[in-house]
C-alpha cells in the first residue's frame, strides 16, 4: 500500500508542475484573446466614431447648403421686383433715346462719308508706298 501511495505521490508531482504551466499557458492564451479582443473593440469605436463626425459634417454640409438656398430664393423674391422695375424703366429710356440716336446717325452719316472719301486715298497711297518699300527691301543684296 506504502508503493500505491507513493507512486501515486509521484504522479501527482509529476503532473504537478505541468498543470500548472497548463494553467499559465490558458492564462497567457486568455490574456492574448482578451487583448486581442479589446484591440478590436477599440478599433470599431475609433470607426464609428470617424463614420459618425463624417455623417455629422455632412449634415451640417447639407443643412449649410439647404440655408443658403433658402437665403438665395428669399433674396431673389425680395429683388426681383426692383429688377422688373429697371427693366421697365430701362425699355421706356430706350424708346425715349432713339429718335435722339436716330438723328445723331443721320447727322454723323455724310461726315463720316466725307472723311471715308478724303482719307481713302491717302491710305491707298501708304498702302503702295508700304509695298514698294518691300519690295526693295528684298531686292536689296544679302549682308556679307
Amino acid at each position: 500500500m506504502n508503493f500505491s501511495i507513493i507512486a501515486a505521490l509521484v504522479v501527482v508531482l509529476a503532473v504537478a508542475p505541468r498543470g500548472a504551466e497548463a494553467a499559465s499557458l490558458v492564462r497567457r492564451d486568455a490574456q492574448s484573446e482578451l487583448d486581442k479582443i479589446t484591440k478590436l473593440i477599440n478599433d470599431m469605436s475609433v470607426g464609428l466614431t470617424n463614420a459618425t463626425q463624417e455623417v455629422v459634417e455632412k449634415i451640417k454640409t447639407l443643412e449649410m447648403s439647404n440655408t443658403a438656398l433658402t437665403y438665395m430664393d428669399d433674396s431673389r423674391s425680395h429683388i426681383q421686383p426692383l429688377v422688373d422695375k429697371v427693366q421697365a424703366e430701362a425699355a421706356k429710356l430706350q424708346e425715349q433715346v432713339k429718335p435722339f440716336v436716330s438723328d445723331i446717325e443721320e447727322q454723323i452719316r455724310p461726315v463720316m462719308e466725307n472723311f471715308q472719301t478724303q482719307v481713302k486715298p491717302l491710305a491707298d497711297t501708304m498702302v503702295k508706298i508700304f509695298q514698294q518699300l518691300m519690295d526693295q527691301t528684298k531686292a536689296l543684296p544679302a549682308p556679307q
